[in-house]
């Protein structure tokens, strides 16, 4: 068994229940908690993680009906997983091999777009806190940023663009020149507000980690 925030069995019986969750997102009219889900045992559960790439390669490899939308949201969960865990160096190879083996025979499909958007994210990941809340998943399902509001003291609250790997130093170098503070000797910082506490994101700390923990 395997300790976690949720309740598990044996890794064996965990994986068996991944097969299952992946054949029902196929036919699934809502996948994302479907997919949620699934990211949150491979995060509790990290042996899972190349089970789950595998299956996946397996799944968009050769589909029934290719560009489909069972198909499609396959490549969505694939997304999801290239922005949250790195597989191990013979699967990653392999899931390269995938992409390319994708671009190659459906050119300016939405496959080879997801295949495109998976390699990009595969150079940036390092691995996350949390798993990507239910809006990052509508995101990474069109391959789209997300919108973060940030409140700045003294100015109107400002909007930043942010993808899975923002830093929260990122954000701030970035509202730090959009206020024409960069000459100010001050250092800044975002802050985390909450009902109970206020404390600062650590520079290196991923936005998108926050954004799911307020989730």
């Amino acid at each position: 068994t395997a300790p976690g925030p949720r309740s598990y069995t044996t890794l064996r019986d965990e994986a068996v229940k991944l097969f299952n969750s992946l054949q029902q997102l196929e036919s699934e009219r809502d996948p994302v908690p479907l997919m949620q889900g699934v990211l949150q045992t491979c995060l509790d559960l990290p042996p899972l993680v190349d089970e789950i790439y595998c299956q996946l390669v397996k799944q968009t490899t050769e589909p029934p009906a290719p560009g489909g939308q069972g198909d499609l949201h396959y490549w969505q969960l694939l997304t999801c997983m290239s922005c949250t865990f790195l597989p191990s160096p013979p699967v990653l190879r392999f899931l390269r091999f995938h992409l390319d083996r994708t671009e190659n025979r459906f050119p300016a499909s939405e496959m080879a777009k997801y295949a495109c958007f998976i390699r990009e994210a595969l150079e940036k990941t390092k691995g996350r806190e949390c798993v990507p809340s239910l809006e990052e998943i509508l995101v990474l399902m069109q391959r789209q940023e997300m919108i973060c509001t940030v409140h700045c003291p003294g100015v109107p609250a400002c909007s930043v663009a942010i993808s899975s790997h923002t830093t929260a130093e990122e954000v701030a170098q970035e509202l730090v020149s959009r206020l024409g503070l960069s000459q100010s000797p001050n250092l800044f910082a975002l802050y985390e507000q909450s009902r109970r506490r206020e404390q600062p994101v650590g520079s290196a700390t991923l936005l998108a980690d926050v954004l799911t923990r307020f989730e």
